[in-house]
C-alpha cells in the first residue's frame, strides 16, 4: 500500500463483519462497516472509502443496488462483491455492472487481501494518470506544455520562467546534458510577447566555426567556395522572435568576439558582405559547462558571459526532482505508447522502484529513451523492471555517495531499503528507522512506490 487506505466492508451477517475487521486492521488498512447497503451509503459519505468489499446478498438494499448507487457517486471507486460459492450468474452481473473482482464465501482472507491491493494499485494507476493529464493540460495553458513534473525544483523553474518571459533580457540556461534546457527555451518563448514570431534553434557543439558563423550571421554569395547563392542566416530567421543557442560554452574565442558585438550593437554582418544588418531578437543560450571556470581558464570571454548571464535558470537533475521521475515515465510511456499503437496501463510496482532507484545520468533524455525502449519490448501491458534496459543503482555502486547525496535522496534510500527487508510492514520499518509510520506512509506516496510486498502484521 502506499498509504493507510480506508476499506469498507458490508455485509449483513455481523461476524463475517467483525472478523473481516479484526483482519484488515491487523495489515494497515482503516475500516469501516455496514450490515446494508443503505447503511453503507451512510457511512461512505461520512467517511469516503478507497475499496470497498460488500455481500450481494442482504436486506433492505443488496449488493447490487449498493454498487449502482456507488458507480453514481463515485465512477472510479473500486468495489468487491461476494458471492455465495457456485454463484457464478451473480458475480458476472455484477463485473458487468462496474464491480473491480469477486470472492466466493466463506471468504479466504490472502485472497481478499489480493483483491485489495490490486484494487488499490489500479486505482492509484487512473488517479495518477489524471493528475499527469491535468498538469499536461495546465502545461499547456500556461506554456509550459513541454515541461512536466511538480517538485519544489521544478515549480522554482516555472516560476522563473513565467517572471522573465515578458522581458527582454537575455537568458542563460545551465544544468546537466538531457535536463531539458530546450524545453525551457520553448516555454520562455512561449510565455513572452513573442510567441508569434519564429523560435529558431541552433546547436553550436556540433558545427565547425567556419560553418557556426554562416549558419549565426549567413553568407554573400561567392564568400566562400560552395556559397553560390545568399544564405540568411538563424539571427535573421529569428527576427522579432527568439534565437536559442545550444551549447553556446563550445563556440570559438573569434565567434565568441562577434556574438558580443550583436549583444552590444544589436547589428551583424553577413560572412562576405559589408552591409549592417539591424535585428530584434531575443537571446536564449544554453550549455552544460560551468562557464565562470571556463572564463577563470580563459577559454571564455568575460564580457561576454556577463551580457548572456543577464537572467541565469539552472535545469535541476533528474536524480534531485523526486517523484517527478514517475511522472515523466507516465507521459513518455503515453506518448511511446500512442506512437506504436498498444495499449498500455503503467508500470509495475517493482518497475517504479527501479526507476526511482536509478540516478539517471542521462536525465531525461535517457530515462525517454528507456520508456522507448521499455514500450516496444514490453509484451504485457504493464512495463516491468526487466523491460528496463538498466540495473538499479545500489550505494556499493557509487550511485549513493557520502558526500555527494542530497539529504532527500539518503532518506528515500533509507526508507525503501528498510522495507525492503522487514517485507514491507510500515510499523517495523517505522520502529527500525525510528519514525511515525505515517511519515512512511507520506513518503511512500510522495515517491510514487508501493511497497513490493503485503505489509505483515
Amino acid at each position: 500500500m502506499t498509504s493507510k487506505a480506508r476499506v469498507l466492508v458490508v455485509d449483513d451477517e455481523a461476524s463475517a463483519r467483525a472478523g473481516l475487521e479484526k483482519l484488515l486492521k491487523q495489515v494497515g488498512y482503516e475500516v469501516d462497516t455496514a450490515a446494508n447497503g443503505a447503511e453503507a451509503l451512510r457511512v461512505a459519505a461520512e467517511h469516503p472509502p478507497d475499496v470497498v468489499v460488500t455481500d450481494l446478498r442482504m436486506p433492505e438494499m443488496d449488493g447490487m443496488q449498493l454498487l449502482a448507487k456507488l458507480r453514481e457517486q463515485d465512477p472510479g471507486l473500486p468495489v468487491i462483491v461476494a458471492t455465495a460459492f457456485g454463484d457464478v450468474s451473480s458475480a458476472v452481473t455484477a463485473m458487468r455492472a462496474g464491480a473491480q473482482d469477486y470472492l466466493t464465501k466463506p471468504i479466504d482472507f490472502d485472497s481478499l487481501a489480493v483483491a485489495i491491493e490490486r484494487a488499490l494499485e489500479r486505482r492509484a494507476l487512473i488517479v495518477e494518470a489524471e493528475n499527469l493529464r491535468r498538469q499536461l493540460r495546465d502545461r499547456d495553458g500556461d506554456g509550459l506544455q513541454g515541461l512536466v513534473g511538480a517538485s519544489p525544483a521544478m515549480q522554482k523553474v516555472y516560476r522563473t520562467a513565467r517572471q522573465v518571459a515578458a522581458s527582454r533580457a537575455t537568458v542563460l540556461i545551465t544544468g546537466e546534458s538531457g535536463t531539458g534546457k530546450g524545453e525551457l527555451a520553448k516555454a520562455i518563448h512561449v510565455l513572452s510577447p513573442r510567441a508569434r514570431h519564429p523560435f529558431v534553434e541552433l546547436h553550436c557543439a556540433a558545427l565547425p566555426e567556419s560553418l557556426l558563423e554562416s549558419e549565426m550571421f549567413g553568407h554573400e554569395k561567392g564568400s566562400f567556395t560552395g556559397a553560390d547563392r545568399r544564405r540568411i542566416g538563424r539571427f535573421e530567421q529569428a527576427a522579432g522572435g527568439t534565437l536559442f543557442l545550444d551549447e553556446i560554452g563550445d563556440i570559438t574565442p573569434l565567434t565568441q568576439v562577434k556574438l558580443l558585438r550583436v549583444l552590444q550593437e544589436k547589428t551583424f554582418e553577413r560572412v562576405g558582405g559589408n552591409e549592417e544588418i539591424s535585428v530584434d531578437v531575443r537571446l536564449v543560450a544554453a550549455t552544460n559547462k560551468e562557464l565562470t571556470a571556463e572564463v577563470r581558464e580563459g577559454r571564455f570571454r568575460e564580457d561576454l558571459f556577463y551580457r548572456l548571464n543577464v537572467v541565469h535558470m539552472e535545469m535541476p537533475p533528474l536524480r534531485l526532482r523526486g517523484a517527478d521521475v514517475v511522472s515523466l515515465a507516465l507521459h513518455f510511456l503515453k506518448k511511446f505508447a500512442d506512437e506504436n499503437h498498444k495499449r498500455m496501463e503503467g508500470f509495475t510496482d517493482a518497475a517504479r522502484a527501479k526507476i526511482l532507484s536509478h540516478r539517471w545520468p542521462g536525465n531525461v533524455r535517457e530515462l525517454e529513451n528507456a520508456v522507448e525502449r521499455a514500450v516496444v519490448l514490453c509484451t504485457g501491458d504493464r512495463i516491468d523492471e526487466s523491460d528496463l534496459p538498466f540495473e538499479a543503482s545500489e550505494p556499493t555502486g557509487g550511485a549513493l555517495r557520502i558526500p555527494g547525496s542530497t539529504m532527500s535522496e539518503i532518506e528515500r534510500y533509507a526508507i525503501l531499503k528498510t522495507l525492503e527487508a522487514v517485507e514491507g510492514s510500515t510499523s517495523r520499518a517505522a520502529e527500525l528507522l525510528d519514525i511515525s509510520v505515517r511519515t512512511i506512509q507520506y513518503r511512500l506516496s510522495e515517491y510514487g512506490v508501493a511497497a513490493s510486498k503485503r505489509p505483515k502484521a
